[in-house]
Parts: structure tokens; sequence; C-alpha cells
């Protein structure tokens, strides 16, 4: 009788640790169900995978709708999802690895790299500033030309920085989230290693970490089970919204990496234990360089600031969390950990009418968590 009395305790301190709550099991999945139930509810429209792990152990998965409206595909844990800004994290870890190879320093400024870059601040701007948004870089891009806006790749894209001749603010100053600063990076990498950013990510990056089919969009290449972003017009009807009708989807270093959850959950492993960086990488990464202001276009939430591609959020009372999100056509991506618990939490939308901070923040808070 006493050992049923301890075992159950022990189960009980396991399931604590898993989602902070000593709800069951069963009833945690039901309610986490309601969530996204209430939103996901016709299983004919674009859909989601949701997976929660802690440990090695799953917590709640599952899997909404379609991937792909015309086949009718369903969405399941393989299919493969336009991370969009999530993509950043990569981009970053790469240049950390560099770092720490020494074939670059964060503290080098732009101008290394970009001597074709004229204007004099890019002696001031560090790669440290271009991973923590603090760069003070405009988004200067011109949407004039239709074709430009909708296929101009990383090198097109940031040309505009050749004749920048002014900065939003100081160097490190302030945090404003911007794109063409990530896309800098696909050419810094070919610059400080001379490989191809594309060859350098599958063999050094995704290689390491064991993903075996997250691939950055190419408009002439097939990607296997590759779900499709899609929006609702004002007839409730549904219609395609990824590469070829929103803007800027075929730069790669900030956002065009297709990859599945089931992909990602060896990115966090990798993560976890240190296989694509070390250690003081990642302390690096986890450390929030910037508190995002409330009335940042993108990325606020309370007590929450950026570090290298990653939010970090320090919510009092709370454990660190730290996670980053994904606009960009249809797709709408979170991707969040509370590495203190070795808790990890994707939820891969192909819809973007939806509030999914609001969604996942429901979903802490049956896990036992306020952020």
């Amino acid at each position: 009788m006493m050992k049923n009395i301890l075992l159950l305790a022990v189960l009980l301190v396991v399931a604590t640790a898993a989602w902070g709550t000593d709800m069951s099991k069963e009833e945690m999945t039901k309610r986490i169900d309601s969530v996204f139930g209430a939103v996901y509810d016709n299983p004919n429209d674009p859909g989601a995978a949701v997976l929660i792990m802690q440990g090695n152990d799953t917590v709640y998965s599952r899997c909404f709708g379609v991937a792909d409206i015309e086949t009718k595909s369903p969405v399941t844990l393989e299919t493969n999802f336009c991370i969009a800004s999530v993509s950043k994290q990569f981009s970053a870890v790469a240049l950390m690895q560099l770092a720490e190879q020494g074939k670059l320093s964060l503290k080098d400024p732009l101008s290394k790299f970009f001597p074709e870059f004229r204007a004099p601040f890019f002696n001031d701007i560090t790669l440290h500033h271009i991973m923590s948004h603090t760069s003070g870089i405009p988004d200067a891009r011109s949407r004039s030309d239709r074709n430009f806006v909708l296929y101009s790749t990383d090198v097109a894209s940031v040309q505009y920085m050749r004749t920048l001749d002014h900065l939003n603010f100081e160097p490190g100053t302030q945090y404003e989230y911007i794109n063409p600063t990530f896309q800098l990076i696909y050419q810094i990498v070919e610059r400080a290693t001379g490989i191809p950013f594309e060859t350098y990510m599958h063999e050094n990056v995704f290689g390491k970490a064991g993903m075996q089919s997250c691939r950055y969009y190419e408009p002439d290449r097939a990607i296997a089970c590759m779900a499709h972003g899609y929006e609702r017009d004002d007839r409730g009807v549904w219609h395609e919204y990824d590469y070829g009708e929103e803007s800027f989807f075929a730069t790669k270093a900030d956002g065009a990496l297709y990859c599945s959850i089931n992909d990602f959950v060896h990115w966090e492993r990798a993560l976890r234990d240190n296989r694509v960086w070390t250690a003081a990488s990642k302390r690096l990464a986890y450390q929030p360089w910037i508190q995002i202001p409330a009335d940042a276009e993108y990325g606020y939430q309370p007590h929450t600031g950026y570090g290298y591609g990653f939010f970090v959020q320090d919510f009092p009372g709370q454990p660190t969390h730290v996670y980053h999100l994904g606009d960009n056509g249809g797709f709408t991506i979170y991707a969040g950990k509370i590495p203190e618990r070795d808790l990890i939490f994707l939820f891969f939308s192909t819809r973007p009418d939806i509030d999914r901070l609001g969604m996942v923040n429901q979903v802490y808070h049956i896990l036992g968590y306020t952020f």
C-alpha cells in the first residue's frame, strides 16, 4: 500500500513538472482542444499543427484542417510550413558558429562585409546590432515595383543600403524590428566562408541538428509535404496567399524556410544539447539585449526583450520564455519554449485570421504559467 502511495506521489510530481499544474492529462488535453478547436472547427479549412513536449514526453499533439485546399491533404506533424521569421534564429546561429570559429566577430562592423555601402554609419553598425534589431537601419525597400516586391532575393532586397543616407536612431539605443538587416546575413555567411548560404546552412546548421525535410523555398524546386498559406475574402472563400501573392516571400535568411513540426523538434533538441552552438553562444542568444516598447510595431509582449533571433520574456514570477513569431502570407507561426522546464510549444498555422498569442497564452495558462 505504501509503495502504491509513493508511486502515485512520484507520478504527480512528474505531471506537475511537465505542465506546471496537477490537473490530469485528460483534463488538460480537453481544455487545450477547446482553445484550438474553437478556431479550427472545419476539417476542410486551412489548418494547423500543435505539439507540446516536456523532455522526451508528448504533453499535447494534434493537427487540424488541411495543408492544401486543392488536394485536400490534411495537416500532419510532417507537413512543411513556411516558418517565416522563425527562420531568423537559424541565420543567427550560423553567425554565432562563425564567431566561435574565429571567422568573424559579433563586434565586426557591417562595413567589413559590405564595403559597397557608402555611408560612414556602417562603421558603427555591428553584427550584434543586426541580430538584435537595434541597428537603426530603416526598412527603405521600394514598394513601387510589384515584381520586385513579390520576387526579390536577399541580395536584391538590401541594395537600397548602398545609397542609404540616414538611420532611424543611433545603433544600439532602440529596438525596431525589420527584415532587411537579417537578409544581410545571406551575404555575410558567403563572404566570411566562401560557401553559398544555402550550402552552409544545410551542411552546418540543419545537418548538425539532424533535420531531414527543412528547405529554403525555391520557385523551381518542390518541397515534400508542403503546406500553402491562405487568406479568406469577404465572401468567406479561401485563396492561396504565399509566394507570388505576398510581398518579400522569397528572401531566405529572414524568412523563407519550410519546416515540419517533427523536424523542428530536432532543432530544439540540437539547441538544447549545444550540438549546433556552444553553451556560451546560447547564453548570448537568449539574452534580452533590448526591451521591446509597448508602441513597437511587431513583437511587443509585457516584460519582453530581443536576443539574437529570439524574443525573450522574463515575466515576474515565471520561468524565462524564449520564442519567436512568424508571419508571411497566410502562415502564422509560434515556436516557443521554457528552457528551465525543457518544455517546447510549437503552433504552425496556414491562416492569418487568428489570435495567435491569445491562444498561446491561454494554453500556457492551462499548463500553469502566466505570460
